[in-house]
């Protein structure tokens, strides 16, 4: 854990983050005693980009499967205006 003043944290906040980030805890002291901590936040509920990603693949895999069947005779103009009416 890594132990920094309150100054020195305002000005190195970002960096602080980053290490946080990287699953370390800061605690922020005044005058020598701690006043507070720096801990990640609980990854419960937020998706990583991989696991994003791969609902989306997912999703569009389920649309591929679901159009497969259809097929649209004639124009697309002609589509359009047989379901305007």
């Amino acid at each position: 854990m890594k132990t920094v003043p309150v100054y020195e944290a305002k000005n190195r906040f970002s960096e602080l983050l980053a290490a946080v980030e990287q699953g370390e805890t800061v605690s922020i002291t005044r005058r020598g005693a701690p006043v507070a901590r720096l801990i990640a936040e609980p990854a419960t509920g937020k998706a990583s980009r991989n696991e994003v990603r791969k609902r989306i693949a997912a999703g569009f895999e389920r649309l591929r499967v679901l159009r497969a069947g259809i097929s649209l005779d004639g124009d697309l103009k002609t589509i359009a205006r047989e379901g305007a009416d």
